[in-house]
């Protein structure tokens, strides 16, 4: 059960993002993207500059990545590594339509002195692993069955000295797993079992028994897509079931505008990474 009312405590932290400068859908690699639908780039970069300046006014700190032309998908910061303790495991993208994006993340732990290892499995970053400090002595969650390859989760396992629990993905459209699971705090998790194979749904109500459900209509307003501090969780402003659950779980809801990004198959978490050094 969740348990009304409790005090959440925040915890600062370090997160990465990149302009939308050059985002436009010109491909499709997931079934959100269109590109007969037009993109307005102008407010993409306006919701985006909203999204950062929440962060910072919630006292996190923003890095941020040059965003390149040619590179519409850089804006996806998430995808382009997991960092633990200091270590980058970098992407390895599977549509080459991103590979490149790996190149441009590597160039930034390079400069900024992170021990960087990169990837011999295709994976995509926090879209396919999401990282619990504080719930079995550090457990990543990692998805497969559309994106990321199950070889990538021992890869993880062994790079960074971390047990890997495997979920697999069933729903195209929650082709990553930030778009079914989000992180809300350092051990409690929300997520929409219809994403999942029966069998990762059991393991997950094993586990996280305590873990906020989200309904269809959340999931498919991408409200998994989130950021969580501890107690304020960025959320799409669509997805208002869930930022109710969340209230009434004693979470702070921050409602986040993202209809341009959301064109791209993403929205709030898949536009921050987060940068643990430990």
């Amino acid at each position: 059960m969740v348990f009304v009312n409790q005090q959440r405590i925040p915890r600062k932290r370090t997160y990465l993002m990149c302009s939308p400068e050059y985002f436009d859908v010109e491909y499709a690699i997931n079934p959100w993207m269109d590109p007969g639908t037009p993109v307005d780039t102008e407010l993409a970069v306006k919701q985006w500059d909203r999204l950062r300046e929440t962060l910072l006014d919630l006292g996190h700190t923003v890095h941020v990545l040059r965003p390149v032309p040619g590179l519409p998908d850089l804006v996806y910061a998430a995808n382009g590594a997991l960092t633990v303790d200091g270590t980058a495991y970098g992407a390895t993208f599977r549509h080459p339509q991103r590979a490149a994006e790996a190149g441009v993340h590597r160039a930034f732990y390079a400069e900024q002195g992170w021990r960087y290892v990169e990837s011999g499995e295709i994976n995509e970053g926090e879209g396919d692993f999401a990282y619990l400090p504080e719930a079995y002595g550090g457990l990543l969650l990692a998805g497969y069955g559309f994106r990321t390859e199950p070889a990538a989760h021992a890869e993880a396992q062994e790079v960074l000295g971390r047990p890997v629990l495997s979920l697999r993905l069933v729903d195209p459209r929650f082709y990553h797993l930030d778009t079914a699971l989000g992180v809300l705090d350092d051990r409690t998790i929300s997520y929409f079992p219809g994403a999942f194979s029966i069998a990762a749904q059991r393991v997950l109500g094993q586990l996280f028994p305590d873990a906020l459900l989200a309904d269809e209509v959340d999931a498919f307003a991408f409200g998994l897509n989130l950021v969580g501090d501890g107690r304020h969780v960025l959320l799409n402003s669509e997805a208002t079931g869930l930022a109710a659950k969340l209230a009434a779980a004693g979470y702070t809801p921050v409602p986040v505008e993202l209809t341009e990004l959301r064109k791209g198959g993403g929205s709030v978490k898949c536009c921050i990474a987060e940068l643990r050094t430990g």
